[in-house]
């Protein structure tokens, strides 16, 4: 391919359509200070209080949050990762138990892959990228196994992804996956990622562009040239200096 710059090249090796590459590892992305917790019976803010909040706030607020179903005893809410300044917000769409784990969003090979797609785009978590979860806690069924978020969750959950992209300041946002998309478009989370990939939207003044999440990309490696046009996509509306 003519033309493809060395953050890209690095990117399409990863993908698996492009020749072998030496890829350069992205900074690993600064621990996000430790929220103040809250009191489990604390009440739940209003969407107008998180709209208020500062980074400390709203790490607090979400700690002790009991605002969806999804924010049930022994639940561990993951915070949002990397630079607190930054170009591009990244949403994927709820916690997983890796996420949990390791207390960051997007944890395991898919971050590391995800590192690799915004590497191949310019940013980093490290420097202008925020990465986060819409709903922050880990969805789990009667039976304590993990299930999809509900449409009320993600609901519940929206104002804090909201105040995180404006305390960011980022203009564009790139979802993972058809949750994060279908949750911030006002569309049903089970509406297949097709209906929302291939266009630029709008949320709060950045531009949005959807793609699909690295943990489908490593399941289904064709779908790998789909992430990067997506990617291409999203790099040609950054509005950040180049």
């Amino acid at each position: 391919m003519n033309g493809v710059s060395g953050r890209s090249a690095a990117f399409l090796e990863e993908m698996g359509i492009a020749p072998r590459w030496t890829l350069r590892v992205s900074a690993p992305a600064p621990a996000a200070p430790a929220p103040a917790g809250g009191e489990s019976g604390a009440s739940a803010p209003t969407d107008e209080q998180i709209a208020q909040m500062d980074w400390a706030g709203l790490g607090a607020a979400v700690a002790a949050c009991t605002r969806c179903s999804a924010c049930k005893g022994g639940r561990t809410p993951v915070h949002g990762s990397g630079a607190r300044t930054a170009r591009w917000l990244v949403v994927a769409g709820a916690s997983t138990a890796a996420d949990e784990n390791e207390g960051v969003p997007l944890a395991g090979e898919p971050g590391k892959l995800l590192d690799n797609m915004l590497a191949a785009a310019g940013h980093a978590r490290a420097s202008d990228a925020y990465v986060t979860n819409l709903v922050k806690c880990r969805p789990l069924g009667a039976s304590g196994a993990e299930r999809a978020p509900t449409q009320d969750e993600a609901l519940a959950c929206r104002p804090y992804l909201e105040r995180e992209l404006a305390l960011c300041g980022a203009a564009s946002v790139l979802t993972l996956g058809q949750i994060a998309a279908n949750g911030l478009l006002g569309k049903p989370l089970q509406e297949p990622l097709a209906g929302a990939r291939g266009s630029v939207h709008q949320l709060a003044g950045a531009a949005l562009v959807a793609t699909l999440h690295p943990g489908e990309l490593l399941r289904r490696g064709a779908d790998k040239a789909l992430a990067w046009a997506d990617l291409c996509l999203a790099k040609a509306r950054d509005a950040g200096p180049g």
